[in-house]
């Protein structure tokens, strides 16, 4: 039998945070962990759309339990004043999922010199990870998603001497790194929690050629041409609907058979079940992993140590 949504078990008691969850893969993760009693952080960057995306949510869900927090991951304070205000209002957290991201837009900088998407779907990330592991590690049997997507197939690893692709920059090469880097940092916590002897799982997914308003936003803003509109029409035509291609995330999530390490996607590599998948492109991992914590330390000056933050 496939997974589905209704295989989500109750979620009553559990605290999630969702980035991106005004809209898409992350809209549909917040509805479902929200019908399935979980309350709902929504890390958001436009706080309009978030009130309307948490209007549709209760408009289905009246007793859905939601929090919206501001959360723009292309500015390293948007994350840390989200994070304090999470931990703030939330001693322990069950799950972070890490899923909001810009796909093959032009050549852009964040407010803090990074390349807009290893800054966004990376670095943002990385940063909000770090500060809210402990809150995470207090909480036994918590789990962080990160999204990843198949184009982590052509993303090459971060490059320490150049991470931000000056004067090699390219829409899909840098969406490949930045996809490739959510790979390796999902895989790479999960090692560091391990050693840690942390209760916490990593986990990685992807949700295959999907549907959304990221295909339709990154064709807005694209630097991508004709590779970028020929991928939006095969989305348009042959794509799965988000609350398919939310459904990885949502197993790596809840499933209880799901332990840490492991990757979610479509059976059918872009389309279909979600099923556990082969963790490829082993050869030379530990390397790229290190060469990831190095960049993403220094680029972001927060270090994600999971035996400092068992003990904050």
């Amino acid at each position: 039998m496939s997974w589905t949504a209704n295989d989500i078990p109750d979620q009553h008691g559990r605290t999630v945070v969702v980035t991106g969850a005004n809209g898409g893969l992350g809209l549909v993760t917040a509805k479902k962990l929200a019908s399935k009693g979980a309350h709902v952080v929504m890390a958001v960057r436009n706080q309009k759309k978030a009130a309307a995306a948490a209007q549709e949510i209760r408009a289905a869900l009246p007793g859905a339990s939601l929090e919206l927090v501001a959360l723009d991951l292309s500015s390293q304070a948007s994350v840390k004043e989200a994070a304090a205000q999470i931990l703030a209002a939330h001693d322990t957290l069950d799950l972070l999922v890490n899923n909001a991201g810009v796909m093959a837009i032009a050549e852009t900088r964040t407010v803090d010199g990074f390349e807009m998407q290893f800054g966004v779907d990376h670095l943002g990330h990385w940063t909000l990870t770090a500060l809210l592991l402990p809150a995470l590690l207090r909480t036994p049997g918590s789990r962080v998603v990160t999204v990843t997507s198949t184009a982590h197939h052509m993303g090459r690893a971060v490059d320490v001497a150049n991470p931000h692709l000056e004067g090699r920059y390219g829409p899909w090469r840098a969406y490949g790194q930045a996809k490739l880097a959510n790979f390796h940092f999902g895989l790479g916590l999960q090692r560091e929690l391990e050693r840690a002897g942390a209760r916490t799982a990593s986990l990685i997914a992807h949700p295959g050629l999907s549907d959304t308003d990221l295909q339709t936003v990154s064709v807005e803003g694209s630097g991508g041409g004709v590779s970028q509109r020929f991928f939006h029409a095969m989305a348009k035509r042959t794509g799965m609907s988000p609350d398919d291609g939310a459904l990885p995330q949502l197993r790596a999530a809840t499933d209880p058979a799901a332990k840490g390490g492991e990757f979610y996607g479509p059976v059918f590599v872009n389309n279909g079940a979600p099923v556990r998948k082969p963790i490829l492109r082993r050869f030379g991992m530990d390397r790229a992993v290190a060469k990831l914590w190095e960049v993403s330390e220094r680029e972001t000056g927060v270090a994600l140590d999971v035996h400092a933050s068992a003990g904050a």
